[in-house]
């Protein structure tokens, strides 16, 4: 496949409800998406930064202006997805602009062959299970009606999101309101540090399949340190960018569970190299989530339909955010949702939807 350019997009996607975390609220989403125009073939990637420098260090006028002036410019000559991390290696950062491209190029190369992203990345089954993220309410009564309404769509596992103030009296509530064999885990975001510890070990009480992330990213040393001070099993997310950062916190004893986000490592040929360490490991992974598109969403349940993917992830139907989305809606059934087995991503925009929720386009060739 020869690459023309890409096409980027900008649309806007309100939220169901405000999505409330430690490092913010969000109301809508202003989704940068990359398509790859080759000769032969197009394909589809999905950049997941935030608009405002608050989860990582990207945001979307970045991605744009990055994506722009240095990294399609540099893709010249390249074919396939492995030569889209070849040639953007010399920019330092920006994993998420980086992913956007390769799930683009990705799709569109195995569009192009015939395969599917499942296929391609070393899939073993055909369904997976669904968790659900919830966010910080106002009122613990508020939160304990959301989660009921998840658990009453069929969802599997509840991930709390938890920050100081909002955490112990919080999971509590919950467990004594859905009992002990609800499959419960919180998120911090980082929200933490090791002077909590004590305060963090009171969670051990409540039989959690994890705390996520509980201090800054680039605390590996503490999170070895908390690993040791609880019962609860440590997840790293912010803290792990790439299979070498996976590798060095499980060696440290610093995370005995993580959570894989394609775009904050780099893309999802990343992603499974941490999946393959990982499961080497002894390490359970599970796949986090963005707020993805039909299109995000589609990659991520193929990638979570791999072996070492032993615990259920944030890959929630469509309208856990949306009311309409830009593919057909991803729907939920018996808690599960089913791994896409077309070519690529196995999904593509729908024109109507697209165009309604688009607020800009730009073309950027590829260096002749």
């Amino acid at each position: 496949m020869r690459l023309a350019g890409f096409e980027l997009r900008r649309v806007a996607m309100p939220l169901v409800t405000p999505f409330r975390t430690s490092f913010g609220t969000q109301r809508e989403r202003d989704v940068l998406l990359a398509k790859a125009v080759g000769d032969d073939a197009e394909g589809w990637g999905e950049c997941v930064a935030l608009s405002d420098p608050l989860y990582s260090a990207e945001y979307v006028d970045g991605a744009v202006d990055v994506m722009t002036r240095f990294l399609i410019p540099a893709l010249a000559g390249v074919s396939d997805a492995v030569g889209v991390g070849e040639a953007l290696r010399p920019f330092k950062g920006h994993p998420m602009a980086k992913a956007a491209l390769e799930m683009a190029v990705l799709d569109a190369e195995l569009r192009l062959a015939g395969r599917s992203f499942a296929r391609e990345l070393g899939s073993v089954r055909d369904r997976v299970p669904c968790g659900v993220s919830v966010g910080i309410f106002d009122t613990v009564e508020a939160l304990l009606d959301q989660v009921r309404g998840y658990l009453d769509q069929g969802y599997v596992r509840i991930k709390l999101k938890i920050e100081p103030g909002w955490d112990v009296a919080v999971v509590r509530a919950v467990r004594q309101e859905f009992g002990d064999g609800l499959p419960l885990q919180v998120d911090a975001n980082t929200a933490y540090t090791l002077q909590d510890a004590r305060h963090l070990a009171r969670l051990d009480d409540f039989g959690l399949l994890l705390i996520e992330q509980p201090l800054p990213e680039d605390d590996i040393l503490g999170h070895a340190q908390l690993a040791k001070l609880l019962r609860t099993p440590i997840c790293l997310d912010e803290s792990i960018t790439s299979a070498a950062t996976a590798a060095a916190a499980i060696r440290l004893g610093a995370t005995s569970v993580v959570n894989i986000k394609p775009g904050r490592v780099g893309g999802y040929l990343e992603a499974r190299r941490i999946h393959d360490v990982a499961r080497a490991n002894g390490v359970a992974v599970w796949c986090g989530g963005m707020l993805e598109t039909g299109l995000g969403r589609a990659a991520n349940i193929a990638l979570a339909s791999l072996p070492g993917f032993t615990l259920p992830g944030d890959v929630s139907a469509s309208n856990r955010f949306y009311a309409a989305d830009i593919t057909e809606p991803w729907v939920m059934s018996e808690g599960c949702l089913d791994v896409p087995q077309g070519p690529g991503l196995g999904v593509a925009p729908l024109p109507d939807a697209l165009a309604e929720a688009t607020t800009w386009t730009g073309w950027v060739p590829v260096a002749n």
